[in-house]
C-alpha cells in the first residue's frame, strides 16, 4: 500500500504534534516531515491544511521578520488545538493496538500453517 493512502488520515495530527513542540514555519514543518520519513509531502498538500487549521482554531499564524529574508508565517497550537491533538493521539493508540492485534493473530496463524 502507498504511503500516502495511509498517511492522508494521520498526516493532520502529525503536523499538530510537531508544532506542539514549538512555532514553526512552513517550510520549517516541510523540513520536520521530511525527517521523520514522510517525503511524500509537498507544499501544495502541506500549506492548504496548515491554512485549514488555522480556520479551525486548532493553529494560530503569526506573521514575523525572518533574518533570512521574507516574512513568516509562524504556527502555534491553540487551546484547542492542543486539545485535537490529545484525541488523535488517543484514536491513534487505540487504532494502532487493534492493527497490531489483527497483525499479530494474522502471524500466528500464518506460523501455525507453516509448522
Amino acid at each position: 500500500m502507498k504511503q500516502t493512502q495511509l498517511l492522508r488520515g494521520v498526516l493532520e495530527g502529525c503536523v499538530l504534534a510537531i508544532i506542539a513542540r514549538r512555532a514553526t514555519y512552513g517550510y520549517e514543518l516541510m523540513q520536520a516531515l521530511h525527517d521523520y520519513g514522510f517525503t511524500s509531502i509537498v507544499g501544495g498538500t502541506l500549506y492548504p491544511m496548515l491554512a485549514k487549521l488555522e480556520a479551525s482554531g486548532d493553529l494560530r499564524g503569526v506573521q514575523q521578520a525572518s533574518p533570512d529574508g521574507p516574512m513568516r508565517k509562524y504556527f502555534t497550537l491553540t487551546t484547542q488545538g492542543a486539545k485535537t491533538l490529545a484525541a488523535f493521539q488517543a484514536d491513534w493508540a487505540s487504532f494502532g493496538a487493534q492493527v497490531a492485534r489483527v497483525m499479530a493473530d494474522t502471524k500466528e496463524g500464518q506460523d501455525d500453517k507453516t509448522r
